[in-house]
C-alpha cells in the first residue's frame, strides 16, 4: 500500500464525518433553492460547526470559514474553496533548516533526506523526540529508526529516558526490531550523559542521525522541562548545532488538548516539528489543520497503525486530498 493509500485509510473514519456532514448540508441548501447552491448564512454556519468537530480548532475554522466566505460565488465548489484554504494555512508553515526530512517547500511530500552530509554542515544529524507518555514516543523513535533505515540511513537510537526501566527495554525492543544499534544506561543515570554519550559513540560508529528518547512527565512538571533544557545544552556542546531538531510527539486522539501540551514543550525544549500518532485511531483528524495554525509547526510524520511500517512522512497536499477524495 503506498504512502497516499495508507494516509486514506488512516483519516477514513475523519474523512467519512466531514463528507457526511457536509452532504446534508449540501441537500439542505437544495431544498431552500433546487438546484441554485447558494452559499448562505446557513450553509457557513453548518460549515462552522463540521470543522469544529473534526478538531480543525476554533481560530483555524474562523479563518477558513471567513476566507471561504469572502471568495464565495454563486454555484462555486464550496468543497474546493475549503480545500483551498486548509492548504494555505499549511503553506504558511515553513520548515526548519538542517530538518531530518529534506524535501521541497511546504505543501509538497517531504523525503528522508540525508541529515549528515556537507550539505548541512553538521554531522551527526541529532534529533530529540520529546512528549508526554502514552502519546506513543518511544514507538515511534522504533519505527522512525526503521523508516531511515530502510532508507539507507545508518540511525543510532539513544535512551535517555533513565528514570523509567520500562521504556529503556521498550526502546531496545524496537531498536531490534529496526536493527540499529542503541546507547543505553543505567536506570537513573544522568540523561544528559547518556546523550554526550551517543553522540560520541555515533561519532566514533559511523552513525547518523541520531535519535534521542526523552522522559515524557507531565508537561507541567519543571524538574521536566530543566533536563530537557540541560539535554540541548549538552547536546551542543556534543556537536556543533545540535539538537539539530525537537521532534515532538502528539497523540491525535488527545485532540486540542496536545495543543497546551505543545505550547509547553515549544517554550522549553525548542520544537520544530510534530509527530502525529494514532491518527487512524481519530474520527478527529483535523488536529493536523489546528496545530499548522495555532503553533505554525510543521508535521514531519504521522503515525497510521501499530505495526513497525505505518509511520509515513506527512504530505500537506496529500493530507487534504485524502479527507475530500470525495466530492461533496
Amino acid at each position: 500500500m503506498g504512502f497516499l493509500d495508507r494516509l486514506r485509510e488512516g483519516l477514513s473514519r475523519t474523512k467519512a464525518q466531514i463528507v457526511g456532514r457536509f452532504d446534508e448540508i449540501v441537500q439542505r441548501a437544495d431544498a431552500r433553492e433546487p438546484g441554485a447552491r447558494d452559499i448562505d448564512v446557513d450553509t457557513f454556519e453548518a460549515l462552522e460547526e463540521v470543522l469544529i468537530s473534526a478538531d480543525v480548532g476554533v481560530a483555524a475554522t474562523g479563518q477558513i470559514v471567513a476566507a471561504v466566505r469572502a471568495r464565495a460565488r454563486r454555484g462555486e465548489s464550496l468543497r474546493d474553496l475549503v480545500k483551498d484554504e486548509i492548504r494555505s494555512i499549511f503553506d504558511a508553515v515553513n520548515p526548519s533548516p538542517g530538518a531530518i526530512l529534506d524535501g521541497g517547500p511546504p505543501g509538497q511530500r517531504w523525503s528522508v533526506g540525508s541529515p549528515g552530509d556537507a550539505t548541512n554542515g553538521h554531522h551527526p544529524h541529532v534529533t530529540l523526540i520529546v512528549g508526554v507518555n502514552g502519546t506513543g514516543k518511544t514507538t515511534t523513535i522504533g519505527k522512525l529508526a526503521n523508516l531511515l533505515k530502510s532508507s539507507g540511513k545508518q540511525p543510532l537510537v539513544c535512551a535517555a529516558d533513565t528514570f523509567r526501566a520500562a521504556a529503556v527495554e521498550q526502546l531496545a525492543i524496537w531498536a531490534e526490531r529496526a536493527h540499529v544499534d542503541i546507547v543505553r544506561a543505567k536506570e537513573g543515570s544522568d540523561p544528559a550523559a547518556v546523550v554526550f554519550d551517543a553522540i560520541q559513540s555515533g561519532r566514533a560508529r559511523g552513525c547518523d542521525p541520531i535519535l534521542v528518547d526523552t522522559a515524557g512527565r507531565l508537561h507541567t512538571r519543571a524538574n521536566l522541562m530543566g533536563e530537557l533544557d540541560k539535554i540541548r545544552r549538552v547536546a551542543g556542546r556534543a556537536a556543533e548545532g545540535a539538537p539539530h531538531e525537537v521532534l515532538l510527539v502528539l497523540d491525535a486522539t488527545v485532540g486540542q488538548n496536545g495543543l497546551a501540551q505543545a505550547r509547553e514543550f515549544t517554550s522549553v525544549a525548542g520544537v520544530t516539528g510534530i509527530v502525529l500518532t494514532k491518527l487512524d485511531g481519530t474520527a478527529k483528524g483535523g488536529i493536523a489543520v489546528a496545530i499548522a495554525h495555532d503553533l505554525k509547526l510543521p508535521i514531519r510524520y504521522v503515525g497510521v497503525g501499530e505495526g513497525i511500517d505505518d509511520l509515513i512522512p506527512f504530505s500537506a497536499r496529500d493530507y487534504v486530498d485524502a479527507l475530500f477524495q470525495e466530492k461533496w
